[in-house]
């Protein structure tokens, strides 16, 4: 039987179970799950991805959790199996994000409505994989500040980037990396994009980049589009296609 009681701790699963019609099902969000906005109000806010509040997700009395490996913490996640069946997904790339979906259709008796968004998906991004698809431009992509975290590699982040045609700067190293201005200096990046997300990166803090990078340009991108591995990936071929644009590639 497919869950009646879901409880959703990660922002781009909570949109994909949305988008695949569990309204009705979903109980528990976080406070992160910020799509849709119209839907996301009415539900109960469990606490952060990182710290949830136990107590409140008991009262609900969920029949199904969705995690995500990267995004929950091990012990929260490890402390609620205990009591409901938790799905933990680990999602890197793009395939992965599509078999994510396809599985999570499954178990929630939306198979249909999660096959079709696939291939819409796949469909969608097979549009951008053309001949001179790549511009050989490298890219540091920015997630935190103060110190200064990039997305290097092993990360969905980096397999976006990838696909919107850029090379990681920083994709040698692994996950999220601190960098210096010396690692700044010698990676020599074309390009930095900074992100919305997790951290709100805005106009005021290009200038402190520009004096480290004076040669680079920097763009301000959307972190939802390249970081939320659900069914928010439909506007991402689009968007790809923009930021060339905004970029100076098309």
């Amino acid at each position: 039987m497919p869950p009646k009681r879901i409880i959703s701790v990660v922002p781009s699963q909570t949109e994909l179970l949305f988008d695949l019609g569990l309204n009705g099902e979903i109980v528990g969000i976080t406070k992160f799950c910020i799509h849709p906005t119209d839907l996301v109000k009415e539900k109960t806010v469990v606490g952060g991805t990182k710290t949830l509040n136990l107590d409140r997700i008991h009262d609900l009395k969920p029949d199904f959790i969705l995690a995500n490996k990267e995004e929950n913490t091990r012990g929260q996640i490890e402390e609620l199996q205990r009591h409901y069946p938790v799905h933990v997904t680990d999602v890197n790339n793009v395939a992965e994000a599509l078999a994510m979906i396809r599985e999570v259709g499954d178990w929630a008796g939306r198979k249909a409505e999660a096959e079709q968004l696939a291939t819409q998906i796949n469909d969608s991004f097979q549009t951008i994989k053309s001949p001179g698809h790549s511009t050989g431009l490298s890219v540091a992509y920015f997630i935190w500040r103060k110190p200064y975290l990039v997305a290097a590699g092993q990360t969905f982040i980096h397999s976006m980037l990838e696909w919107a045609g850029f090379r990681n700067a920083f994709g040698d190293a692994s996950r999220y990396p601190e960098v210096t201005e010396t690692d700044l200096k010698t990676a020599r990046p074309d390009l930095l994009f900074l992100s919305s997300e997790p951290f709100p990166f805005s106009e005021k803090h290009v200038a402190e980049l520009q004096e480290i990078c004076p040669n680079t340009q920097i763009v301000l991108v959307d972190g939802e589009i390249f970081s939320w591995y659900g069914s928010r990936l439909l506007k991402a071929a689009d968007y790809f296609r923009q930021l060339r644009n905004t970029i100076g590639l098309l």
